[in-house]
């Protein structure tokens, strides 16, 4: 969306038949279908062609030509995942009508990443036709955002995978040149490879079935280097195993294979046993191998290795059976993906740049150089952990043949830090008690009735509901029945999600006895909302764990029956008061409970209207015209009936109920797993599946976000009924109360995001305070602006008025070219933006629709709020330029509640030693594009980033000043391990990085004509 136009209509240069035409080429000679799929194709592009013809200028880089092929694309991608559902025509797949995504985007000259990024805007249009063709489920068939995060979990195993091979094996051309008398061995080394990830392959479509998460697919790959290892030809390994470092010795039976290769990539050596029992299972059954014991096999290549417990399978890597192998895994995996149009994994090692999209993302001011660079920007710039998979060594490491040592300090990637992350799941939380804690229970007997079995049967009952035993996607009909592994997979995770809901209601309980000075809790344990939001923190906590691909958020939220801002409340909560929760994890918290306040707790049937209507009344009639009340919440008796009659549709379809509309796209359609959507969920789940659960923002960013300097009140009011009044005093219900503290971390959000655009686009403080003041009167007297909306709109909004009214040269395209460059950025957000027409006829029509930031700007925004920008105008910005000190201590003329900008982080370096020119300043967003390339970010270190697994920024920050203000003389680098490290209080922190700054003024001025669209 380059040019920033409210409606494109390309009815004048599209003639009808031309790309009806064009259309059924690429059907018949690009793909090669039959008529009666051509015929299906052609149905539902001409239901859909309108759309195409009017939203021409938002997909991809606005040119008619590219928006026809990324349409063609998406009907057809929509037209092979929901036609092809029924049993019936699952087994009449053919040959020829067996196409698959990659095949489309071959034909159509796309790549896999613009596709993934624009998809949702067709979701988004589309969806009416799409439901009155393939039924309400046809979002949870599409399986969209689980393919969008399928392949960005692919992405990372590839990389992990290329580098582990070329770490353990010779692949360059000057180390096969060394070797004598082996030839074509380039072609060898090649097919060991590719076999390898064959293999890879085979494990997740035969044995991982429906949950390929993150850290399942990393033990696999991890298990598939075991059996490259002990099979591969000892002369093409780079490493020499009796003296390697990374290999640990087990007596005098060798290396213990298995444990050294957990010990090096933080592996489970259960997990990875069982792993490797699949592989060795699929190798039996797919490749005809015979299974011998490693230890009574004599071969080369388990020489000092421990045989105990190793399967070995004879001549599997030797000329002949590789090639047919190869063919066998092949073909194997064409039969898998044929008829579900699936991506083709096997593209990641085909070095077919142009479909991954390597040099040829497109996507307007955001111009994303490829998709390295896309990845490369999950990471932190110079994070480092002890024991990363596959991690970046230097060339040094290899000297003499022998891999580095495990503890060596290396770049983390983002596969290395999931498996971080499980090994402290592993390793803190599942040696917990599955039961209540003696203190626990302590409380829970203190309440006016003893509700310890209350709380064990709803968590059994809630995390049955998150975690089905009997999981089965009959959405997907081509999908069997859930097997062995997907139980057991259930059953774990539901585990782990009971001991996290334990511990951390234990921590909760004791902080709010304190709070309250007596042990009796009985409001808040007694509150059934409160408990669910917790079991679904901790479920959430352990799906963002696994990075699982198919559960993605919101499943928790539809499955425990509660909102938004139900679990928007607990979040803080949770960070504070599990300590050893990793900082990815903490991070990831942080990042929901932004997603949470910046749209879906405006979305309709949020819980956060039912206390706004109390503590708002003046808004209860636009909130019940637009009819955004939450429903009942489920009660637990309804859910335990659904899990045990879950035969059907999942069970929690049916928990919520919401009228039809198909001009509102999705206000029934069900999501990924049955899921209920909201009308705005559409617009905002796909926002971040390409990084979400692999994104780590700066360690600033974090403390922003935890808001823990807002006000506190005890937990139980926050879960009390509305309309009570609040137990700490001051006359406010807990509505009021809750309200208030609400748009409180609003307003910090919202100063966050306007400070970071006014960096970008190189404004004056004043133009920062003007916006967030005008922020704040919008927020306080004009609420219903962000009904059913993103705060970014009334953001981006702001910014363009009050350049307007101070004479300021910046059009909404700049706004729009910078916002792009935003972390949280997404196009939905200017291009589909949520407007009701009911009350007032506007351009001949009426009812609900979604429509561009500028005829959002035009038709709705600027009539509401013409009477608040009389205190602003040129005459007063020069006003407020001359009396600065005067405008930080006072609130902003004719609106008193209006706060001053909040504490944001200090951009200057400070000082930090007394005796040391040392100095820590937070990275600038500006300089965040230059620094995230994969050549220049090593050179960084960041403040914050852990030193150690597991550790805190107030520790790092500790050990470095231990050593610049001890007495001995240090030569080398620092040494970060110390023991007896001790903490450095986070209000020390803080007050060292951050710069108490002024108000905001405002002033008066003339009223703003509302801009016409630029060209």
């Amino acid at each position: 969306m380059e040019d920033m136009k409210p409606s494109v209509t390309t009815s004048n240069c599209t003639d009808g038949d031309a790309i009806d035409a064009r259309f059924i080429a690429l059907c018949k000679n690009g793909l090669s279908l039959d008529e009666k799929t051509c015929t299906e194709a052609m149905k539902l592009f001409n239901k859909t062609k309108y759309l195409l013809s009017s939203n021409v200028s938002s997909i991809g880089s606005g040119t008619l030509e590219e928006a026809e092929r990324f349409w063609f694309s998406f009907v057809l991608y929509s037209l092979k995942r929901l036609s092809e559902k029924s049993g019936e025509n699952a087994q009449q797949g053919s040959e020829e009508n067996g196409f698959t995504l990659c095949q489309i985007l071959k034909a159509a000259k796309l790549n896999i990443v613009d596709f993934f990024k624009e998809l949702p805007q067709f979701v988004v249009k589309a969806g009416p036709v799409l439901i009155s063709m393939y039924g309400e489920y046809w979002e949870s068939r599409l399986e969209a955002k689980e393919m969008q995060a399928n392949f960005v979990h692919l992405s990372l195993l590839s990389k992990s995978y290329k580098r582990a091979f070329g770490e353990l094996f010779l692949t360059s051309d000057a180390n096969i040149d060394k070797l004598q008398n082996v030839t074509c061995a380039p072609d060898y080394v090649s097919e060991y490879h590719r076999f390898g990830w064959l293999l890879f392959l085979a494990l997740r479509v035969h044995a991982f079935s429906s949950f390929k998460d993150l850290v399942t697919c990393a033990n696999g790959f991890v298990s598939v280097l075991a059996i490259l290892i002990i099979h591969v030809p000892i002369r093409f390994r780079n490493f020499k195993i009796s003296d390697s470092p990374c290999f640990v010795n087990k007596g005098d039976k060798g290396v213990d294979l298995l444990a050294s290769l957990c010990n090096m990539y933080d592996a489970s050596e259960d997990d990875l046993r069982k792993t490797m029992e699949m592989a060795n299972k699929l190798i039996e059954d797919i490749l005809r191998k015979k299974p011998c014991l490693a230890s009574e096999c004599k071969t080369e290549m388990l020489e000092n290795i421990d045989t105990d417990g190793l399967i070995y399978f004879e001549g599997l890597m030797e000329e002949q059976s590789l090639s047919s192998s190869l063919n066998i895994l092949e073909k194997d995996y064409d039969d898998a993906i044929r008829n579900k149009g699936d991506l083709d994994e096997r593209v990641f090692i085909n070095e077919e740049d142009s479909l991954l999209g390597l040099g040829s993302l497109s996507g307007g001011a955001a111009n994303v150089t490829g998709i390295k660079r896309k990845f490369d920007s999950i990471a932190s710039p110079s994070k480092t952990i002890s024991s990363p998979l596959s991690p970046h060594r230097s060339p040094a490491s290899h000297a003499n043949g022998v891999l580095g040592p495990p503890n060596s300090k290396m770049a983390a990637t983002p596969v290395s830090t999931a498996m971080t992350i499980a090994k402290w799941l592993r390793t803190v939380i599942c040696p917990l008690p599955s039961k209540p804690s003696a203190e626990l229970q302590g409380f829970l007997s203190s309440c006016d009735k003893d509700v310890t079995n209350d709380v064990i049967r709803r968590a059994h009952i809630i995390l049955e509901a998150i975690f089905p035993c009997n999981y089965e996607r009959c959405v997907t009909g081509s999908l069997q029945s859930a097997n062995l592994m997907d139980n057991k997979w259930m059953e774990q995770r539901r585990l782990e999600a009971l001991k996290l809901y334990y511990r951390v209601l234990e921590a909760m309980c004791t902080a709010e006895a304190q709070i309250l000075h007596a042990p009796n809790l009985t409001s808040l344990l007694t509150n059934e909302r409160f408990h669910r939001c917790m079991l679904a923190c901790s479920a959430e906590l352990v799906l963002a764990t696994h990075k699982t691909a198919t559960m993605l958020f919101p499943t928790v939220l539809d499955r425990t029956g509660i909102t938004a801002f139900d679990l928007s409340k607990v979040i803080e909560g949770f960070i504070r008061h599990e300590e050893s929760l990793p900082r990815e994890l903490r991070r990831h918290l942080n990042s929901l409970e932004e997603r949470l306040l910046e749209s879906m707790v405006w979305d309709k049937g949020s819980s956060m209207y039912n206390s706004l209507i109390v503590a708002r009344p003046a808004l209860s009639t636009e909130i019940n015209r637009l009819g955004l009340l939450a429903e009942p919440m489920p009660s637990l008796d309804s859910i335990a009936i659904h899990i045990n009659f879950s035969g059907g549709m999942p069970a929690v379809a049916s928990l919520q109920k919401h009228e039809t509309s198909l001009g509102n796209v999705s206000s029934s359609i069900l999501g990924q797993n049955g899921d209920v959507r909201s009308p705005k969920r559409l617009c905002t789940d796909y926002r971040s599946v390409l990084v979400e659960r692999n994104s780590f923002t700066s360690p600033v960013k974090d403390r922003l976000l935890a808001f823990s300097s807002l006000k506190k009140a005890p937990l139980q009011s926050a879960f009390a009924s509305p309309t009570r009044p609040n137990p700490g005093g001051g006359g406010e219900t807990c509505a009021e109360t809750g309200i208030n503290i609400f748009f409180s971390k609003i307003n910090k959000l919202a100063a966050v995001r306007i400070n970071g655009m006014v960096e970008r686009l190189q404004l004056s403080q004043q133009i920062r305070e003007s916006v967030y003041c005008q922020f704040q009167q919008i927020l306080s007297q004009r609420t219903s602006l962000f009904f059913n909306r993103h705060i970014d709109q009334i953001i981006l909004c702001c910014f363009y008025v009050v350049a307007k009214i101070s004479q300021l040269h910046l059009t909404f395209k700049e706004i729009i070219c910078n916002y792009r460059k935003q972390p949280q950025c997404k196009p939905q957000v200017f291009c589909s933006v949520f407007i009701d027409r009911s009350s007032a006829r506007r351009n001949g029509r009426t009812g609900q629709d979604h429509v561009d930031i500028i005829t959002f700007y035009n038709e709705i925004f600027i009539p509401a709020v013409k009477p608040l920008l009389v205190e602003l105008g040129p005459a007063g910005t020069t006003t407020r330029m001359n009396r600065v000190p005067e405008a930080n201590n006072s609130p902003c003329p004719g609106s008193p509640k209006v706060a001053p900008f909040p504490s944001l982080p200090d951009m200057s370096p400070k000082k930090v030693s007394a005796t040391h020119n040392v100095y820590v300043s937070p990275l600038r967003t500006s300089k965040m594009d230059a620094l995230i390339s994969h050549s220049t970010r090593s050179y960084y270190a960041c403040v914050g980033e852990s030193t150690r697994a597991f550790q805190s920024p107030s520790k790092d920050l500790t050990a470095i000043n231990n050593h610049l203000n001890g007495t001995r003389k240090i030569r080398g680098a620092l040494n970060f391990d110390d023991a007896d490290v001790g903490l450095v209080s986070d209000s020390m922190v803080a007050n060292s990085l951050y710069l108490q700054n002024g108000s905001c003024a405002s002033s008066s001025g003339a009223p703003l004509k509302s801009e016409q669209p630029e060209s």
